[in-house]
């Protein structure tokens, strides 16, 4: 591969693309000495700030390099074994991509960028202690000085990803390529899958009161009234929106009809004429007030208010008792977990295939049991086969109270590839070998094409890619 270290470079663009990081740490493993190239040793060199690399019409800084730095160690990444040279050369890799991303007319909007920048600034903030010391750690003149300069990071990221992507889409594999790749491994080299489980839940809801609702209702439409006689739907949005995602960015949505919202708002955000707001829209995750900020052809620039009547202590008692009940059953032979899940779970994502959770990573209904993530392990780890648990209380994904009954419903050991029974898994990996080859054929023909230049000492650097001509 023609990546300055693949693993690098992989663990590099979940960072900065602003992945969890628990999730590039676990999948990345901290990088090996024998894995890194040495940088050079600029001895004698006066530190000063100037153009270091040029790759088409983008130019790289000393001071660039240095970002990084700040920002993998503000991302808590060891920085240790990381080279100048190997940050170079990821950095010109983004800039080949950028270029040739524009030279594609691929287009990043200013509203998604800034929508990732608040976000990579709140996790900074977060880490460091405030935007003050923020400012101070990046050593930038001002806060808008920083964001300038993030603005920019940011936006040639995006770039870098949608051109990636454009390269890797048309990437297909055959069933023979597939069968191809796990042949090419001895037996005693093929890939060892870990130990794994499937899950299975009911989630039993308290119940709301129509009371409740109608609270929520009547302070939605004291904020519109607001709104109208001349307040921000913006400031009100950051104040009173338990949208966690788009809240602090003042409720901001892009949709079309093709965007994955539920259908009442879907409905409701369509039939309004741009500049008005809805009276308060009942969905599955509460009461939105709606804003139709511009009408782009088939796209909306919407901004909404999200509230969510909350259960009194009764009906959370109510939901723990019907959860008891249920466990009761199910333990007595009266119904099985997968029929009780059917009939009585309230989370409709899991009841229609009995409960089962799905892994998000391999869209299959099968964790690792090493890559359980905590919120599952810590309820599921002390479960014996057959096993149902007491109803436990937990916060669902809207930050509400739920009840969960857990159930382990299989358990698969530790073992090397089968071609036979991990297809799915041997497919995944065949068609990641194939797209990195992809990337690099198309990096390695691009970078002959580019106008490319390396300054100074950095043309000592040991490149995996030539990008000293």
């Amino acid at each position: 591969m023609k990546f300055i270290n693949s693993r690098l470079a992989l663990f590099l663009a979940i960072v900065f693309a602003g992945m969890n990081m628990a999730f590039a740490q676990e999948i990345i493993p901290e990088i090996k000495k024998d894995s890194v190239k040495p940088a050079p040793k600029f001895t004698g060199r006066t530190k000063i700030d100037g153009v270091v690399a040029v790759v088409g019409d983008f130019v790289v800084l000393d001071s660039d390099i240095d970002l990084m730095y700040r920002e993998l160690q503000a991302q808590n990444v060891p920085i240790k074994e990381i080279t100048r040279c190997e940050l170079l050369g990821k950095l010109m890799e983004d800039k080949l991509y950028a270029h040739h991303a524009i030279q594609d007319s691929i287009i990043v909007s200013d509203a998604d960028v800034n929508e990732k920048m608040n976000r990579q600034i709140d996790y900074f903030v977060e880490q460091i202690g405030s935007e003050d010391k923020m400012v101070a750690y990046f050593k930038k003149k001002s806060l808008e000085n920083f964001k300038t300069e993030l603005f920019e990071m940011i936006k040639n990221q995006e770039l870098t990803e949608r051109m990636q992507k454009k390269i890797i889409d048309a990437v297909e594999i055959t069933p023979e390529e597939v069968k191809q790749f796990y042949n090419s491994f001895k037996p005693e080299d093929r890939p060892v899958f870990g130990a794994e489980l499937e899950v299975a839940q009911i989630v039993i809801k308290p119940q709301v009161t129509q009371a409740e609702k109608q609270k929520v209702i009547d302070k939605l439409k004291q904020i519109k009234k607001e709104i109208q006689d001349g307040a921000s739907f913006y400031s009100k949005a950051v104040l009173y929106s338990e949208d966690r995602a788009s809240g602090q960015s003042g409720g901001f949505l892009k949709m079309d009809r093709k965007t994955q919202f539920v259908k009442e708002f879907k409905e409701a955000a369509f039939s309004l004429p741009e500049g008005e707001i809805s009276e308060p829209v009942e969905t599955e995750f509460g009461f939105h007030l709606i804003y139709i900020e511009k009408i782009r052809g088939q796209q909306l620039d919407v901004r909404h208010i999200l509230m969510s009547p909350k259960p009194s202590p009764e009906d959370i008692q109510k939901a723990k008792e019907k959860a008891i009940n249920i466990r009761e059953k199910i333990v007595s032979g009266q119904i099985t977990f997968a029929d009780a899940a059917k009939s009585e779970s309230d989370e409709k994502e899991t009841r229609n295939n009995g409960g089962l959770l799905i892994n998000p990573k391999t869209f299959t209904n099968r964790f690792e049991l090493t890559k359980l993530p905590s919120e599952i392990y810590n309820d599921i780890v002390d479960l014996k086969d057959d096993q149902v648990s007491q109803p436990i209380k937990s916060v669902g994904q809207r930050n509400d109270v739920i009840f969960k009954i857990m159930k382990v419903t299989d358990r698969f050991d530790e073992h090397p590839a089968d071609y036979a029974k991990d297809y799915t898994k041997i497919k995944d990996l065949a068609i990641k070998e194939k797209q990195i080859k992809e990337i690099a054929k198309w990096s390695g023909k691009k970078i002959k094409d580019t106008y490319v230049k390396v300054n100074g000492e950095y043309r000592t650097c040991k490149f995996a890619n030539q990008w000293v001509k």
